[in-house]
């Protein structure tokens, strides 16, 4: 048919037939948009492939805003549970390599074959042209070859399947982890006291240091009927009545400092506004709530950051990011203003700049070219890898001069799906068309070779991180999607949660697994 020798036509074929096919569902399973890998094997098995430049953009586009989410908990999960995803990552990639190193050794299949089967099962094209330079033999890139498809339909299917097999519920396992966010950020709460704490009674909000004692902001206080936004030289009097705005913990330290809290409700006044005001001016963002200095020039209180779903209590330190909702206390006369310094814009914040996401690409392309060299080992981060390490400084970053790195979620969300779908459909439609002609040429002993080493180091992987890791089961498919270098296991594991837990191990592990299993490649060459 002429119309499918036109890629474009041929690539939104495939992704209209795959979103269709991924929304059937089967006992309650259905594939979503990984079903677009299998429909684009089909047309790659009959003769159309996508272009490989299309595969590139879509990998580039997809592991850069991937980099961008996952970036801000990338390095504080590197802090608290780096140790562990790198020990689970060796821990999957050794097996790996001894499953290559057994079946080399019992059933004499070439060394060459062995090593690009190990590096096809586990998806790795850094792994590959690291052994094509240490072998320097072409049955490396055969055995890629035909370890490389169910490297990545496995994959995709064990994280699929994955919950059901371990008999674990995801919602479950997404409360737990936001159980846990909530640990780290607890919710903000409101709450009135009575003044009546003598010690205190005379006492300027600013000689009390309430904030740094408490934790908690005093956002209103009323003082014979009459409710105002305090300042540091607001006194406070017994039988005032004082609004506190905290944690949990935060409030109950300022019942122990004020009074006892009561179910009295303050009365507006109508010169006062609480709202959200959005952050979308450029100026403010990487800036401190204390070098803003609402408070002296507004007579405005931050009461809360609203932040990718989640309440943070504000302190002068806290660094305000592009997108960050802030809950403002202040006079109705001052609130247009103080809404102009953060900027306050929704369709800015609905917009996506494309030079920031240009630039971290050509960046990331240009780091994964570096090459670092050391007698008789070689090294380089790649395409992925240099995209996504270039992404997770960014996002770290947050802005350099007038350029943000950082983006709306909606923003990220459109450029990652679009992403996906093309290399999905491009990697798919690749495998596809020498499925069948290396399943000819070489048997099917080959494919389960390649099979084993893909599958079976998963499985002893996942019960090993189920049982003695005791990671959560999103944190496991992360880290699984990432030991495997597998872009499309990620993907699996994206469409089937709300919550980033498994971006993030993805994004700790993956650097660590490639790097791994470049070394391995390189001893096992040696070795053999």
């Amino acid at each position: 048919m002429e119309l499918l020798s036109n890629s474009y036509f041929a690539l939104f074929l495939i992704v209209a037939l795959g979103f269709i096919l991924g929304r059937i569902k089967i006992f309650g399973l259905s594939l979503d948009v990984s079903a677009v890998i299998f429909i684009a094997l089909i047309f790659g098995h009959y003769g159309i492939v996508i272009p490989k430049d299309f595969q590139n953009l879509g990998l580039v586009l997809f592991i850069f805003t991937i980099g961008i989410q996952a970036g801000p908990g990338f390095f504080e999960s590197f802090k608290k549970e780096g140790r562990q995803l790198a020990s689970f990552a060796t821990v999957l990639i050794v097996i790996a390599a001894a499953f290559t190193v057994l079946i080399v050794s019992v059933f004499k299949i070439d060394k060459n074959i062995a090593i690009g089967l190990l590096t096809g099962a586990l998806t790795s094209t850094p792994g590959l042209a690291a052994a094509i330079d240490y072998t320097n033999s072409p049955l490396a890139s055969i055995g890629y070859g035909v370890g490389y498809p169910f490297g990545v339909i496995g994959v995709i299917l064990f994280i699929r399947f994955l919950p059901k097999i371990l008999n674990i519920s995801l919602k479950k396992s997404e409360e737990e982890f936001n159980s846990k966010i909530k640990e780290e950020f607890p919710e903000i709460n409101r709450r009135n006291f009575f003044v009546e704490n003598e010690n205190i009674v005379g006492k300027t909000i600013g000689e009390l240091r309430i904030r740094f004692m408490t934790k908690a902001v005093v956002s209103r206080v009323v003082h014979e009927g009459i409710a105002v936004t305090p300042t540091p030289e607001t006194i406070l009097h017994k039988g005032d009545l004082i609004k506190a705005v905290g944690t949990e913990e935060a409030l109950k330290n300022v019942e122990l400092l004020i009074g006892q809290p009561t179910e009295e409700e303050i009365p507006l006044d109508p010169k006062y506004d609480v709202r959200g005001v959005l952050v979308t001016n450029k100026e403010v963002v990487n800036k401190t709530i204390g070098q803003i200095n609402l408070l002296y020039t507004y007579n405005a209180t931050i009461t809360r950051i609203r932040r990718s779903g989640i309440n943070i209590s504000p302190s002068p330190g806290s660094k305000l990011q592009f997108g960050d909702k802030l809950i403002i206390a202040s006079s109705k006369a001052n609130m247009e203003m103080v809404a102009k310094i953060f900027g306050d814009d929704q369709k800015r914040l609905s917009d996506t700049d494309i030079l920031p996401v240009a630039l971290g690409i050509i960046l990331g392309v240009l780091v994964g070219k570096i090459g670092l060299n050391m007698g008789s080992f070689s090294f380089s981060l790649g395409l992925t890898g240099g995209v996504l390490v270039i992404a997770l400084a960014l996002s770290r970053i947050g802005k350099t001069g007038p350029v943000i790195w950082t983006m709306s979620g909606a923003a990220n969300q459109l450029l990652r799906q679009f992403g996906l779908i093309l290399f999905l459909a491009a990697v798919g439609s690749d495998a596809g068309a020498e499925i069948v002609k290396t399943f000819n040429e070489y048997g099917i002993q080959l494919f389960l070779f390649g099979g084993i080493i893909t599958l079976f180091p998963m499985i002893i992987a996942a019960l090993v991180g189920k049982w003695f890791f005791k990671m959560n089961v999103l944190s496991l498919l992360g880290a699984i999607s990432g030991s495997m270098t597998s872009t499309p296991g990620l993907a699996a594991a994206d469409s089937m949660t709300e919550t980033n837990a498994h971006s993030i191990a993805y994004a700790t592990v993956y650097p660590v697994a490639m790097v791994l299993l470049i070394v391995v490649v390189q001893l096992i060459s040696l070795l053999l």
